[in-house]
């Protein structure tokens, strides 16, 4: 079942949690690094957990990651690192605040070479989600396929967020996401 037909089924307060992520968030493109490292880190996040999960935790992972600030990340300490694994309002998972922290190191180093981590995106679009999932495992940390697959879905370059039926999709499309333009 889609995300979408999903959504409907659920009782309150899961479905306007879900309905909010789904029609403003999920499948539209981003343009902010910033936001697309924190939509980064929370699909990372959600490794092994429940979507429903990570969306509680939005605002504590917010608050808990500087905004989802990358240079601040990147420059995380032994303190931040320890702060992070004590924070009750996130997922207190090692390899995950790891994860996060390596990878706004890497995404800063992208950013000399290509100016932005979107125009680090940008350059390698239109990939297969194969490749992408190639890509992302030789720069970044916990990155694999399902993990991959969502960021990029979530952020509008890969197709399937949506159904094709869905109000929604119509929106996305006037936005003119990445996976449109191959």
């Amino acid at each position: 079942m889609s995300y979408c037909k999903h959504i409907e089924k659920l009782p309150e307060p899961r479905k306007s949690l879900h309905k909010n992520y789904h029609d403003n968030h999920y499948g539209f493109p981003l343009h902010d690094d910033n936001e697309l490292f924190g939509r980064l880190i929370m699909e990372i996040n959600q490794a092994g957990l429940s979507w429903e999960t990570i969306l509680k935790k939005e605002d504590n992972f917010r608050k808990a990651y500087d905004e989802f600030n990358i240079q601040k990340i990147a420059n995380y300490g032994e303190k931040d690192r320890q702060r992070l694994l004590s924070d009750p309002g996130i997922i207190r998972n090692k390899l995950k605040v790891n994860a996060a922290i390596v990878n706004a190191q890497k995404i800063t180093e992208l950013k000399k070479e290509f100016g932005s981590f979107e125009k680090w995106l940008e350059h390698h679009h239109p990939l297969s989600k194969q490749d992408w999932v190639k890509l992302f495992k030789k720069h970044f940390k916990f990155t694999g396929g399902e993990i991959v697959g969502e960021f990029l879905m979530s952020i509008g370059y890969l197709p399937g967020a949506h159904d094709e039926d869905c109000e929604i999709h119509t929106k996305i499309i006037k936005h003119n996401p990445m996976w449109n333009k191959q």
